[in-house]
This record gives C-alpha cells, structure tokens and sequence, in this order.
C-alpha cells in the first residue's frame, strides 16, 4: 500500500490541482512527531486569495480516513500520520504473500537496448569498465521490474587505428605461445610497448596505420590476426563477465556497423545534411554549435557516424521505447551530437535516446590510464576483493559451510555495491579495505543484516515458529520504522528507474538495513509469547526486500556469513 497515494488522492478531493502537481508538493517532515507527510498550503494561496494557514486549516477539517491516525493543520501545512497498526499489517502482508515480486510495477512497456560495459578487445577490463558494466546491469533489471525489456549491448571497442598499431606490436615483439597461454596481458604489454617506442621511433606510428589499411582493405593476415585478437579478448572478457553476475544479449561492437556507415552518409546527403568543410564533410548544428563532423578530410568516418548507424540499426531491429547508452560523462557533446543529428534525419524517436553517464573511479586522486599503463585490472580487484571477504569470514565465522561461495558473494559483491551507492554522476576514490568492511556503508554490512534475519528465521523454525501471514498486530515504534521503509519500496524502485539511479535503491537497501539492526536490538523477537509470529513476518519481510534490493543491484544475498 502506498500511503502517499492516499494522501494525494484525500487532498485531490479538496483542492483543484491535478495530482501530478499535488504529488510534487508533498513533502515529508523533517520530525516525524509532526506527521509522516505533509502539503503545503501556499501553492494555493495565490488562486484562493486566501492565508495559507486558513487553507490549511478549511482542508484539514473536511478531511477523514481510516489510514491515518490524524489529520491536522499545523501552521500552513496538512499534516498526515499514518495508522501505525494498518501500515504495519498491510505491508508485511503484502510482502509476505507477493514476495520477491514485491515491488513490480506497470510503468511501462516494450524493448530498451542498453548499450553498456564496451571494453576494448586485447586490452584487459580495467576499473575503469566497472562502472559502465554494474550501472547497466542494475538499470536493466530495475527497468524489468517495471515492465519493460531490456536489451543488454556489449558494444565492442574491436575496431579502429589502435589494432594497425597492435598488429605492428605483435610482428615485432609478439611470441604466440605467449598470447596462448596469457592473450589479453600479452598483448596489453605489446600496446603498451608500441607507444612507449613510438614516442623514441614516431615511425612506428605509420606502421600502425599501414597495418589498419589493410584491415580496411581485407587482407589476409590483418583480419586473422584481428580475429584472433578479438576471439581470446572475449573469452577473457566473459570469465570476468561470469564473475560479476553480468551477461548480454549482443556482443555486435564496431566492426559490424562497417558496411553500414555509408548508407547513413548517402542518407545525410539525399536529406541536402551534409556539405563540405575544410575538406570534411559535417552537418550544421545551428548558430551557435560547432557543426558535427561525419566523415574526416582524410575520407575515414568517426565515432558519430558509427553511432548513427548503430542507433537506426537498432531501432529497425528492437523497434525500441527507449534507448539508454551507459557512457562517461566526458562524451555528453556527443549524445548531444547523436540525438541532434537523428532529429534532423526526422527520426523523431531520438527523443528516446538518453545518455546516462556516470564519474571517474580514481585512485589516490588521479586518474586511471591504459595507454601509459597506469591502470587498475578489475580482475585482479575482484580477487583482492575474494581474499579480503575470505580472511573476515575466516575470523568471524570460521566454522561456515559453503566459505568459498559466500567469500565470492561478499567480495564481489562488496565492490558491485560500492560503486552502485555512490550517485552516478560523482567521482569517486577506491579504497578496497574500505569497499570490504561488514561495518558502514558497505555491501557486507546489508549482506550480512540480511544472513542475520535468516539466522532468527532458521532458530525460529527449530523452536516450531512460522511467521504469521495475515492480521499482523505489532504496533512498537521500531517495528514502524522498519515496516514504513519497506513501505517505501515500490516508490524507490519506480524513482531508480524514472531516474536510471541504481544508487537509490543501494541507499535504500543501507537504510533500511540499519532500522532493522536498530529493531534487532531493541526488540527480543524469539521470546515465545503472543506476538512472536507477528515479529517473524516483519523479520521475513525485511529479508525479502534486502534481498531483491540487492538483487536489482546485481549483488547476491548470503543466507548465512
């Protein structure tokens, strides 16, 4: 039950705004004494020629429902407080009987490609690649819980002038029993090497270039080397994949929208779009915009003429609502550019492009590279990561059956989680000691909050104690604390996915977690009188919702730790 829909529908029946503005209005005070939501006179002030707090005031007084204890103007505000036993038994019900479906919504419908992760083949998956990766996942299952489709792209970085140069690398320092037995860290070092030397020996930049030439062009040895790259990056890729719980639905990356660039250049031209500058061809982007560049003087495409390509693909192909690419926040211009540009072609659908970016992982401060070798490989990360959960496991619970997996899932899930509850948008520094805690902010902490509700729900059951179903009568003020936030939940997962913000639901899961410690302590729930039934439901309850909360984090739940 959403109780803030209550509230806006009782004030509906008395002011004329439409609930959508009604709905933005409310608010919820900042001392809980005062009431659990309350609106805000003074938007009606205006309209009625009247003092807010007689607004107030008038509305209060007609207004009258079973779920709420009261209703009362307190100064220019209608305040609204829940009826703590109706809130209490209606959620843990609904809980109970829906369970993990708790929370599924209709809020829309039809496919979403999202296009996501998009590493660089022959080059290892960095820290870097994380953020793209888990933001994506997490949006994909959020927008499946309301109803759409989503379609997870791996848009394959396996195509331009960086694989001449790789080629170049392999035929001067590359050994094949070396790729063989380690691909993605060998031939890594042969690009890292090739720009080091190039920087002493600038030739070796047009032996790169003459290398790529020849991809364009077919040739024999450039495209089996080209494959083969590719072909033992992504087997690598998907080992790491495997790791973090991700998988995709297409892994078409660059090189499949070759042939495909050009039909979009005809197009651009029989539209009267493109026309010449400085030898490149570009479309006008207005007044006061740079115009965006579609093929270079030189006669070779750019990134926006792929992206152009692959959007109309994509559109023939999943005929999508919306398209969502999980990108950096340093290519905003070139969403801009992209959507732009489509509109212009009178593809109105690219208003259903968004950009979703997101900020740097840095490390002490700085920035991470590939190309200077200064990098940080998420798989060596996630290992670290396994070895840390281990040892804490180790001292904690060291008799736990199952302490590889659990040490998997903590770890893991520990770095998933660390990313996902800082907002998207901020940069933010990695500290692996501190993303592996069972203390504050961290994956471990709600992981193990919810392996302790398991623990009381597995005791309970020993002493011949089921949570109760129905008619759930506990009315101590921890137990509402816990039950309004798992009443929140629905309204969480439609804002994370309004606002593709994993982090809202991470921040959640944490909140919620700490109420339910706060009840855990104050609370003696296994003691054998009337109530212990009831007190299991908002047990089992709150593990369910902490376990779907980080399951549309992508990060699993341990029922023991």
């Amino acid at each position: 039950m959403d109780f803030k829909d209550k509230v806006v529908d009782l004030i509906a029946s008395q002011v004329d705004l439409p609930k959508d503005q009604i709905n933005s209005l409310i608010e919820r005070p900042k001392n809980e004494k005062m009431g659990d939501y309350a609106f805000p006179a003074f938007a009606l002030a205006k309209v009625l020629h009247q003092n807010p707090v007689v607004i107030a005031q008038n509305i209060a007084d007609k207004l009258k429902s079973g779920d709420f204890a009261s209703i009362k103007a307190v100064g220019p505000y209608v305040n609204f407080s829940i009826n703590h036993s109706k809130l209490i038994s209606q959620t843990l019900t609904e809980i109970l009987q829906q369970k993990e479906h708790y929370g599924d919504q209709k809020l829309g419908k039809g496919n979403v490609p999202i296009d996501m992760s998009s590493p660089n083949i022959a080059k290892p998956m960095s820290m870097g690649h994380l953020r793209s990766t888990v933001i994506g996942n997490s949006i994909s299952k959020t927008l499946q819980k309301v109803g759409y489709t989503p379609i997870k792209i791996n848009y394959l970085g396996d195509y331009g002038t960086q694989f001449g140069k790789l080629i170049a690398a392999y035929k001067h320092w590359g050994v094949e029993e070396d790729v063989k037995k380690d691909p993605i860290m060998n031939l890594f070092k042969y690009y890292v090497k090739f720009h080091k030397e190039a920087e002493k020996h600038p030739e070796l930049e047009d032996e790169g270039r003459a290398w790529f030439k020849k991809l364009e062009e077919g040739d024999p040895e450039a495209v089996k080397l080209w494959q083969w790259f590719r072909d033992v990056s992504l087997a690598d890729f998907n080992r790491i994949y495997k790791e973090l719980g991700v998988t995709f639905d297409s892994y078409k990356g660059e090189a499949f929208f070759n042939d495909k660039m050009q039909p979009v250049i005809d197009e651009l031209k029989e539209k009267g779009l493109l026309h010449e500058s400085r030898g490149a061809q570009v479309v006008d982007m207005g007044k006061d915009e740079n115009p965006a560049l579609i093929v270079k003087s030189d006669g070779t495409s750019i990134y926006l003429t792929r992206d152009l390509a692959a959007a109309i693909y994509r559109m023939k192909n999943y005929h999508f609502v919306k398209m969502l690419y999980v990108v950096g926040n340093e290519q905003a211009q070139h969403f801009v550019e992209l959507k732009s540009v489509l509109k212009k072609m009178g593809y109105d659908w690219a208003d259903e492009i968004y950009h979703v970016p997101f900020g740097l992982i840095t490390q002490n401060g700085k920035k991470l590279s590939t190309r200077k070798g200064n990098v940080v490989f998420l798989d060596q990360v996630l290992q670290d990561a396994v070895k840390l959960a281990q040892k804490q496991i180790e001292q904690k619970n060291p008799d736990l059956t199952n302490k590889d997996q659990v040490a998997h899932d903590v770890g893991v899930g520990a770095v998933i989680f660390h990313d996902l509850k800082n907002e998207r948008t901020e940069n933010f520094d990695f500290d692996l000691d501190e993303v592996v805690r069972f203390e504050g902010d961290t994956g471990p902490y709600v992981q193990y909050t919810n392996a302790r509700a398991q623990s009381v729900l597995r005791k309970a059951a020993v002493q011949g104690h089921e949570p109760q179903l129905t008619d759930i009568q506990i009315v101590d003020d921890w137990s509402f604390g816990v039950a309004k936030s798992l009443a929140d939940f629905p309204r969480i997962i439609a804002r994370s996915s309004d606002k593709f913000e994993p982090s809202v639901i991470a921040k959640f899961a944490l909140d919620l977690a700490k109420k339910f410690n706060k009840y855990y302590a104050n609370v003696k729930v296994l003691v054998d009188d009337d109530q212990i039934s009831a007190r299991l439901a908002l047990v089992q309850a709150t593990s369910i919702v902490l376990t779907e909360s980080l399951r549309l984090l992508g990060v699993n739940a341990p029922k023991e730790m």
